[in-house]
């Protein structure tokens, strides 16, 4: 791999994309191909911190719509981020790289509580560091929870890796003419209403000066590939 533009990032993981061809819970097989994306990316020196949805555990906002009360159902999403993040982290830490898994949530046993302090010292010490537990708090999303902690942990850019491969004038999947933007602005994105992560998040990041890659998980140059620029995706910012 080249030389990284970007010493510090923040890698959101989708939850959907764990299940690889499930409809739900975790692929090993594809797990672990995340694994040695990130092990690649993290042995050449950069850092990596991590945030993983739950949309292949539980998806809190779906149970909310059909009249489950919402405080609850995104609790539950929060602990749906902690298996996935277990897992990832046991896997990543397969690959024979130091890690440590954090929660918003607190919970002694299963994983450290989170603190920007803590966690920015394990980054500097060379660990990839997996954040769990959304923001720890009901009514934000795990893209919000990631442009908070890219932000809260300094990286100099934050990669939403998902199941398309970039930011598109409508959605891929329902119209066939939809066009991929190769760059967009945060305020674009939000005017246009182009919801590959939620509003809030990237009026966080516009407000931080946050850049953000959308990007296929999938894409077979993978995290490298987008770092260094040859795998299809689109900037914001």
């Amino acid at each position: 791999m080249a030389k990284s533009a970007y010493k510090r990032i923040l890698l959101k993981v989708s939850g959907e994309v764990l299940a690889g061809d499930q409809s739900f819970g975790i692929e090993p097989k594809f797990l672990h191909q995340v694994a040695d994306q990130i092990a690649e990316v993290a042995r050449t020196g950069v850092q990596v911190a991590i945030v993983i949805g739950a949309g292949n555990i539980f998806r809190g906002m779906a149970v909310a719509a059909k009249g489950g009360d919402r405080v609850t159902s995104d609790l539950m999403g929060m602990l749906g981020t902690v298996i996935n993040s277990l897992a990832l982290g046991d896997a990543i830490e397969q690959k024979g790289l130091k890690v440590k898994v954090y929660s918003n949530v607190p919970m002694e046993t299963v994983a450290d509580t989170f603190t920007a302090r803590d966690a920015n010292l394990a980054l500097a010490d060379g660990y990839v560091v997996v954040c769990a537990g959304g923001t720890g708090s009901p009514f934000f999303t795990t893209d919000t929870a990631a442009a908070l902690k890219a932000i809260e942990l300094r990286c100099d850019v934050l990669l939403k890796g998902t199941k398309v491969d970039g930011v598109y004038s409508a959605d891929p999947k329902k119209d066939p003419t939809a066009s991929r933007y190769e760059t967009i602005s945060h305020e674009e994105v939000i005017a246009r209403d182009l919801r590959v992560m939620d509003t809030a998040a990237f009026a966080l990041a516009r407000d931080n000066a946050l850049p953000i890659i959308v990007y296929a998980l999938d894409d077979p140059t993978g995290l490298t590939g987008v770092l260094e620029g040859r795998a299809k995706s689109t900037r914001v910012g």
